[in-house]
């Protein structure tokens, strides 16, 4: 065998037992990953794409130092840097009520599992609602509550997959005066419940959408900011293509089996 063969053939083997490193290394997410993965489009696979490439730079660079470019002049072989993932928005921290428990009472291990799905619902939230929303931030009171930043305005964003023992009927469209409510099939034909309503005085608007999914109620809403008289900056259809699209699904996948909110009960009479 020639010395270029060999070379070449020992460069192979590095980059490879680099590779394998470093994907063995990857610290372990939640699982879920699905039809969305597959599409390329959430923020986690960015993550570990970019986590990935970089600890291969490190690997290869160190472990292949001396090894030439087949062909090359003796110059070690140059390795580009990964870009730096985009850093997720700081978290928004919310006083707790007296009494209130909160996530930052939860055992390490069970916080750590509800931050990284907070903020796997950032990324996908943040891309699947209307350009122009405004940022999506996690907040550190419960799993359920987001906020949306908006040039100065806040708004609400609730994001619940709770654990139900209710039968799983058809919602109903009893809601407020002045609500506009509908009822439309999600793709996995599970009947929901659009509301677009007035909130306090009546001058501003909520939109929420609520569903069924597996053993779960699922709610996605958005609340006014009324002290800067503006309303929920997304309509309740806006709303329905959230929950209606695979990436979303996949989270709900998670939440339904893997429960991080307390379980929902019948009310007698209600």
């Amino acid at each position: 065998m020639r010395h270029d063969d060999t070379e070449d053939a020992r460069t192979i083997l590095l980059v490879r037992h680099a590779m394998d490193t470093a994907s063995a290394d990857l610290p372990p997410l939640p699982d879920l990953a699905g039809r969305a993965a597959a599409e390329g489009r959430r923020r986690t696979g960015r993550r570990r794409l970019a986590l990935g490439t970089a600890a291969l730079a490190v690997m290869v660079a160190g472990a292949a130092g001396a090894v030439l470019l087949p062909g090359g002049t003796g110059a070690p072989a140059a390795v580009a840097p990964a870009a730096a993932p985009s850093p997720a928005p700081e978290p928004v921290h919310i006083e707790p009520t007296p009494g209130e428990e909160t996530m930052a009472d939860l055992p390490a291990d069970e916080l750590s599992r509800r931050v990284a799905f907070q903020d796997e619902a950032v990324g996908v939230l943040q891309e699947l609602l209307p350009q122009g929303t405004g940022t999506v931030r996690r907040t550190d009171l419960n799993v359920a509550r987001y906020q949306v930043d908006r040039g100065g305005d806040e708004f609400v964003l609730i994001f619940s997959v709770r654990p139900s023992t209710r039968s799983q009927a058809t919602p109903v469209c009893a809601v407020a005066k002045g609500a506009v409510c509908t009822t439309v099939t999600l793709p996995d034909g599970v009947k929901a419940r659009a509301v677009t309503e007035p909130v306090g005085s009546g001058e501003f608007t909520a939109t929420e959408v609520t569903f069924s999914y597996g053993r779960s109620e699922v709610t996605l809403s958005l609340s006014p900011d009324e002290s800067a008289g503006v309303s929920a900056p997304v309509t309740s259809e806006q709303l329905l293509a959230v929950a209606s699209d695979p990436a979303f699904r996949e989270l709900l996948r998670y939440a339904d089996e893997r429960p991080m909110e307390p379980l929902a009960t019948a009310v007698r009479g209600g």
